[in-house]
């Protein structure tokens, strides 16, 4: 690093005094010729001067007056010399000194003189440089009658320039320590010091040290090799810690899920076959931001659990590219590979017309299937040009696969979400051979609401084209089964959880999906404790208050954010000395803003948070802080270790991971989780204070309860619950999910197909 400072130096300074020099010449050259046409002006106004004078002399051959005049006239400053020179260029009068004999002068006076013209040069008079004037003399009749020379001593320009370059020379000096002074800071601060700040990372990382990762200006000047080694880096840190986690299993004869357990799993289940993977979100988004291009991972716990399964077998992931420069990033067949940083699986994007994602995604998935399924008093609405969008969709996605998986002999399908209810029959059809598999990840209604649905035998059908249907909870099962039995012509065995339809057996089973789980961390590791961070939020939003409560849901009519905001607004009105000291945020991500029921819910959540405010502020209290806007990981996660208590009320869901994110992020074992009775997760968090979010008043009362509660009893039900959470993370569910899968056989013969998750689970 020494040398490459002291090589950058050298060539700075050599570059600087090559390019002053160069422009110091052009400016000695320019003051030299102003110089020189000074002189060659003074000389032009001497001569005429004298000439006059002198030609009145010649005329009369008044000698003495020429001698007199060219005596008065020699002192002048520079000038070395004047004579008088007859028609034959023969001496008249000539001041001591000036040898008029050499040929150049003699020659520039004979010129003058035949020429009729005045003549001046710059030559050598002797060892001088000498500027020359020559001049002729005309009599009466303005004929030439002689000449004159007028010639100065041009040593004093030769002074000046040497004057000038003394100044250049010093000035480049100092130029070169300032600019070698420079530079030596500016690797210091912007190379030497990250460079070494980044190996001792490095070196904290090889060791197992505890390594603080150097701010993101550190990585600036190396911008290329810092693309490499930070995920480089990130990765040894993911594999000790994930060794540390394995080691320590393996003493407690334990066995937690990780993604590398879970990438091992299902490559060994797989045998060689390819997984293909189907969402409508991609989980790589290219856009174009300021003339370039930037990716984004949105945040999707699936993309936690699925990716580090395509990596391992080099799998395909199909899903609608959104956007605006994914079709300038992909390649003839509308693939690219991903991660970025080191690319080991197929990312096949699908592109859709603006009215086909109106139709198909906004229309009948989110304003037709979500109400539908979702039992939170929201009409749904089906029209038939969304029905005709949806199902042109699934058809093209279906296309799409059928070309990725051509030639596969045993591939493996993994479609999420009821946004492709259509494409497992689809692709079942096309691809008998092909091992398909649907996760439904909201709830399935019952038989008398799904039958609202004018597809609903469509949508049926085209689900039982899967080998495998997973739902969140065993409920949600029963709930299918019973619709599919009062709908369809099939045969449902409740004893295996299986519909057998056009000779096709379909198993259904609950698999509940969950979060990454990161285990304890060191105590050094921690960056705040929970009070260092709950002041630092309260400063940031500029509000006081004793205790937090935080709610984070898309501003979606089924989270129940009008009842939560109402619940906090009944506990401070039936425990007023909470008044001024309790103060819930509401992260509320905007959502499906072009669905007019949803821009109406936004408008609604945020008037009864003014009238909440508006009823109990006080100075800089406030009972409710909305954040209406979209929130990273890291900025969630602080809101979570920052709150006394944590609401997810909602009136209907699948799971909710909020409640799970809570759980996992709360490494102090503090916090208390409020619950929906109506969400999946409450099958699974016993230990959260399980509400009703339709009955108000109970749910104030829970806050109150949360509040109050012993910090002995808070910390055995949050370790309990973050026991299960640990057991029960995002890798265990995607390993449960795809090897039950991988366990069905394609024979028609039920029994030698059905999966039982609890064995699955007992293999894994």
């Amino acid at each position: 690093m020494r040398i490459l400072s002291w090589r950058l130096i050298v060539a700075l300074i050599i570059g600087v005094s090559l390019v002053s020099l160069a422009s110091s010449w052009y400016e000695v050259q320019a003051q030299k010729d102003a110089l020189r046409r000074d002189l060659d002006h003074k000389a032009e106004t001497l001569g005429e001067s004298l000439a006059g004078t002198a030609e009145l002399y010649l005329a009369t051959q008044d000698h003495a007056g020429l001698e007199q005049l060219v005596e008065h006239f020699s002192n002048r400053e520079h000038l070395a010399g004047i004579g008088v020179y007859g028609r034959d260029q023969s001496a008249l009068v000539v001041t001591p000194g000036l040898n008029t004999s050499l040929p150049g002068i003699t020659q520039l006076l004979k010129d003058s003189i035949r020429d009729n013209r005045n003549i001046s040069a710059f030559t050598r008079l002797r060892f001088k440089r000498v500027h020359v004037l020559a001049a002729p003399l005309h009599g009466t009749d303005k004929t030439v009658i002689g000449g004159i020379l007028v010639v100065h001593d041009t040593g004093y320009i030769r002074t000046e320039i040497f004057r000038i370059w003394s100044r250049v020379f010093v000035r480049i000096a100092i130029q070169v320590l300032v600019i070698a002074a420079i530079t030596l800071l500016i690797v210091r601060w912007s190379l030497t010091g990250p460079v070494a700040r980044v190996a001792v990372w490095m070196r904290a990382l090889r060791t197992g040290q505890h390594a603080v990762r150097p701010a993101a200006t550190d990585f600036d000047f190396l911008f290329p090799l810092a693309r490499e080694v930070a995920p480089l880096a990130e990765s040894m840190q993911r594999a000790r810690a994930a060794a540390v986690v394995e080691a320590g299993l393996r003493n407690a004869n334990e066995s937690q899920w990780t993604a590398e357990r879970l990438a091992d799993h299902v490559r060994n289940r797989l045998g060689g076959s390819s997984l293909f993977v189907v969402s409508n979100r991609e989980p790589y988004i290219h856009s174009r931001r300021d003339n370039s291009v930037t990716v984004t991972v949105p945040a999707s716990g699936l993309v936690t659990a699925i990716e580090p399964i395509l990596c391992a077998c080099n799998g395909t992931w199909v899903a609608h590219g959104s956007g605006d420069a994914d079709a300038e990033t992909v390649d003839a067949h509308d693939r690219i590979k991903v991660p970025p940083e080191e690319p080991r699986y197929t990312l096949r994007r699908v592109w859709l017309s603006r009215e086909q994602e109106e139709g198909y995604y906004y229309g009948f998935a989110n304003e037709g299937l979500w109400p539908l399924c979702h039992i939170a008093h929201a009409r749904p609405i089906f029209r038939a040009s969304d029905w005709e969008h949806y199902y042109d969709v699934n058809q093209k996605f279906a296309d799409a696969l059928i070309q990725e998986i051509a030639g596969q002999e045993n591939p493996v399908v993994l479609i999420q979400d009821y946004h492709f209810a259509l494409l497992p029959r689809m692709l079942k059809e096309r691809l008998p051979h092909a091992r398909v598999a649907i996760f439904w990840h909201i709830p399935w209604p019952t038989p008398e609401s799904f039958e609202i649905c004018p597809w609903q035998r469509e949508l049926l059908d085209g689900l039982l084209g899967a080998d495998l249907i997973g739902f969140h909870v065993r409920s949600h099962c029963n709930n299918f089964l019973n619709t599919v039995d009062r709908i369809l012509e099939s045969r449902v065995d409740w004893e295996h959880f299986s519909v057998k339809r056009k000779d096709h057996l379909t198993s259904v089973l609950p698999f509940p999906i969950s979060v990454e789980f990161s285990g304890d961390l060191p105590e050094a590791d921690r960056e705040l404790t929970s009070g260092e961070e709950r002041s630092a939020v309260l400063a940031e939003l500029g509000i006081e208050a004793t205790f937090l409560g935080v709610g984070v849901d898309r501003v979606d009519y089924t989270k129940g954010i009008l009842e939560r905001f109402q619940a906090v607004e009944s506990f401070l009105e039936r425990y007023p000395s909470y008044q001024s000291k309790f103060t819930f945020i509401q992260i509320g991500a905007p959502t499906r803003s072009r669905i007019k029921r949803y821009a109406e819910f936004q408008s609604e959540v945020e008037a009864e948070a003014n009238r909440i405010n508006a009823r109990f502020k006080r100075g800089r209290w406030r009972p409710i802080v909305f954040l209406n806007r979209q929130h990273d990981r890291h900025e969630v996660e602080r809101y979570y270790r920052a709150a006394h208590v944590c609401m997810v009320t909602s009136l209907h869901d699948g799971m909710n991971l909020v409640a799970k994110e809570y759980v996992a992020a709360r490494h102090d074992e503090r916090g208390v989780l409020i619950l929906s009775r109506f969400t999946g997760a409450a099958r699974e968090l016993h230990d959260a204070i399980i509400v009703n979010p339709y009955d108000v008043m109970a749910t104030g009362e829970a806050i109150a309860q949360a509040l109050k509660m012993d910090v002995s009893e808070m910390g055995e039900r949050m370790r309990r619950m973050r026991r299960s959470v640990k057991e029960h993370n995002i890798y265990w569910w995607a390993g449960s999910l795809i090897g039950a899968l991988c366990e069905l056989r394609l024979e028609q013969n039920p029994d030698t197909r059905r999966a039982d998750p609890d064995r699955v689970s007992a293999e894994m």
